[in-house]
């Protein structure tokens, strides 16, 4: 398993991939998301601050699994109606909420 330097240098990749910015590394925050009684999603949020994007001073990015393990990561910029990590899960949990009905 990976230290945490590692992991956030492999955050710090994914957010420049994704959005073309180098994201600061600032803090892990533990978010519980639930709905309906229901956990949705728990874990830490690595927030970064943006240098070099156009809009976003921040970037909130973390990894999950998938239902057949595999990694996959998220990378949320801090724009409207974004402004905290929790905001960032919940924009990532509908967009894949809308996505499955999607399909």
């Amino acid at each position: 398993m990976e230290n945490k330097q590692e992991y956030i240098e492999r955050l710090q990749m994914v957010v420049w991939h994704l959005h073309k910015a180098h994201g600061v590394y600032m803090q892990t925050v533990p978010i519980h998301e639930v709905f309906n009684g229901q956990t949705v999603w728990q874990g830490d949020v690595e927030v970064f601050a943006f240098t070099g994007h156009p809009k976003a001073a921040l970037c909130y990015a973390w990894s999950y699994k998938d239902d057949a393990g595999g990694e996959h990561f998220a990378a949320i910029l801090g724009l409207p109606p974004v402004q905290t990590p929790q905001d960032a899960v919940k924009v990532f949990i509908a967009s894949q909420v809308k996505k499955r009905k999607g399909k």
